[in-house]
């Protein structure tokens, strides 16, 4: 039906469409993840599944529901409606489940991020070289997604590039796994850490470890952030810049303070020899993840949220 050079536009026919009804595109996924890839599958045709922890976002879940996406809650974490979702596939011959623990497309599919990056960077003149080095912050769940696109800057930008994940509080995956001295899979339970966090797409317990062993020789750092700053910062991003995030996307917004308003941080500069006029001239990349689709009432409860958080803290900075 499809060759190489066919217009893509016939996976929209009605011919498309009827094969698609005999197959089924199935994700475990509390964020953005399972939000893209059910509205996409069910919007061809296929039958979409989306497995979900109990406590993920109720807008989420409506949202996949309206679009004709078949919603399957579990009890437990992200980890559980992975582990559910897999094995529901593992036994349907014609069912394709997205694995974003372990899934090489996927991966690389992330990491085509950077070539985007490298040709906005390029038409905006941004120099990136031993002078001018780019640094950038990451949102960082189960590991796919900022791994993938760590992997393609990396590639493209060597030592120019360094890359940090930012996690929450409770849910510190990678940063566990990758702290480890055990080189084998580690819940952050096994560290006294609940996995309850508000930043629903970073609520993983678990690394994964189809990625962690690629990333440990190419992430430049870790840091984590609470929930609170979470919504401090997108309250400041909202208005001072007009950006809508949900809680997820802001973890990195927390990158270049940590850097350079941290003591580890400052270490990290020294270490690399990074000086004052070097950090400078560089580029500070924050990534952010998601909050198109948040219902207004929804934001409005995180902007509440943020206010309410910003005046008990009585922060010593704010974003210019």
């Amino acid at each position: 039906m499809l060759q190489p050079a066919a217009d893509r536009r016939i996976l929209a026919s009605r011919q498309a469409r009827e094969l698609f009804a005999h197959h089924t595109v199935s994700i475990g996924s509390t964020g953005n993840l399972g939000l893209s890839i059910g509205i996409t599958a069910a919007a061809l045709g296929f039958r979409a599944i989306v497995h979900m922890s109990s406590d993920a976002k109720e807008w989420k879940k409506r949202r996949l529901r309206d679009r004709g996406v078949e919603v399957i809650e579990h009890p437990g974490d992200f980890g559980a409606a992975v582990a559910a979702g897999r094995d529901q596939a593992l036994g349907d011959p014609r069912c394709y489940f997205v694995d974003d623990e372990n899934s090489s497309h996927l991966f690389l599919g992330y990491s085509v991020a950077a070539l985007r990056m490298q040709q906005q960077l390029a038409a905006l003149k941004v120099k990136i070289d031993d002078g001018h080095p780019l640094f950038v912050y990451l949102p960082c769940g189960v590991g796919g997604a900022p791994g993938g696109i760590t992997f393609g800057l990396r590639h493209l930008f060597g030592d120019h590039v360094h890359c940090f994940f930012a996690e929450p509080v409770a849910s510190p995956s990678m940063l566990v796994r990758l702290a480890s001295r055990d080189n084998r899979p580690i819940s952050v339970r096994e560290v006294g850490l609940d996995n309850r966090t508000e930043a629903d797409g970073l609520a993983v317990g678990q690394a994964s470890e189809f990625v962690a062993p690629i990333v440990r020789s190419l992430v430049s750092g870790i840091f984590t952030v609470d929930d609170g700053r979470l919504f401090e910062d997108l309250y400041l991003l909202e208005r001072r810049e007009g950006l809508r995030i949900e809680p997820s996307a802001a973890a990195g917004l927390r990158g270049p303070h940590w850097i350079l308003g941290s003591e580890i941080g400052r270490q990290y500069l020294k270490e690399r020899n990074l000086g004052e006029e070097c950090v400078l001239n560089a580029t500070h990349v924050i990534w952010t993840t998601g909050g198109a689709f948040v219902p207004s009432e929804e934001f409005r409860r995180f902007h509440e949220r943020g206010q309410a958080a910003l005046r008990a803290r009585r922060p010593s900075f704010s974003f210019h």
